[in-house]
């Protein structure tokens, strides 16, 4: 599904549950992160997001687009610029980018956030820590002895825009397009098109299942989340209980880690009733 997708979020769910009911069983401690089914630990994809196809809107940030561009200002975020110099087998790496220290709420429906760590100097996708780097936000470069190898725009630790990829002979040798880091080619079904109720985000890049998945009730909360590499379901996946008050985990299922590995047979590693009460874990698996 080719269309320009702008996601935002509808609105997120954050549970507060009271004190329970159920007594929990005294053999398991209370740091056992499977005695309790019930979603309310961290914030978590709990609603679907809103899909918004709005003409005049785009219409709008074109207008702003041609306006004079102010100096390391993008998306209306003022921004540092930052170089990161490395050497690999005697090739030179120059990676050119630009961050902000405005902060901004990771998107659970996002599985990689970039950032730059300074005290390594290093740019990573996982973890961001606002007490030791910055959001990745504007242009993006890296060239390797000085020949352009990659090219495109963050937003707010997010890849936005279009991609490109070269060879060393600057020949385009992929091209991908974004939306806040959403693959805008990913696979979208509805329940009621018109009304935009999703019904399934099937991530798609170079053609294959890549990032993360979900699938919604039809009222709009979580059903199941998991995650594709290279087409493979790899990770923890979860189903969850269609519950009008809270988030409940109904069963998890522990797939490979790495795409095509061999001999592994995915397993139910625990399953819980309507009220979140442990009711199944797989043998060998205890508190952590």
């Amino acid at each position: 599904m080719k269309h320009l997708l702008s996601f935002t979020l509808c609105c997120f769910i954050t549970l507060s549950v009271s004190a329970q009911k159920e007594k929990k069983d005294k053999t398991e401690p209370e740091s056992d992160p499977d005695s309790v089914g019930v979603v309310s630990e961290r914030l978590q994809p709990t609603t679907l997001p809103l899909l918004l196809f709005d003409d005049n809107e785009k219409k709008e940030k074109k207008k702003k687009g041609k306006k004079k561009k102010k100096k390391n200002i993008f998306y209306g975020v003022k921004t540092k610029k930052g170089r990161i110099k490395s050497t690999f087998r005697n090739q030179v790496q120059y990676v050119f980018f630009f961050y902000t220290n405005e902060q901004r709420k990771s998107d659970p429906y996002i599985r990689d956030i970039y950032w730059y760590d300074v005290k390594d100097k290093v740019i990573r996708t996982k973890d961001f820590d606002a007490s030791r780097g910055y959001l990745l936000h504007g242009p993006y470069e890296k060239v390797i002895d000085d020949k352009l190898i990659e090219e495109g725009h963050y937003y707010f630790g997010k890849r936005h825009g279009t991609w490109l990829s070269f060879n060393d002979k600057h020949v385009l040798q992929d091209k991908l397009h974004f939306s806040e880091g959403w693959p805008k080619d990913s696979r979208v079904t509805y329940y009621n098109r018109a009304e935009n109720k999703i019904e399934k985000l099937t991530p798609i890049e170079y053609e294959l299942k890549e990032g993360n998945f979900f699938h919604f009730y039809e009222d709009g909360q979580i059903a199941v989340t998991g995650e594709y590499r290279y087409g493979e379901k790899v990770g923890l996946w979860t189903e969850y209980w269609d519950s009008k008050s809270k988030v409940v985990r109904k069963r998890e299922i522990q797939y490979q880690e790495v795409p095509f590995s061999k001999d592994f047979r995915p397993y139910i590693r625990a399953e819980w009733d309507k009220e979140g009460n442990l009711i199944y874990r797989k043998e060998g698996l205890g508190a952590n």
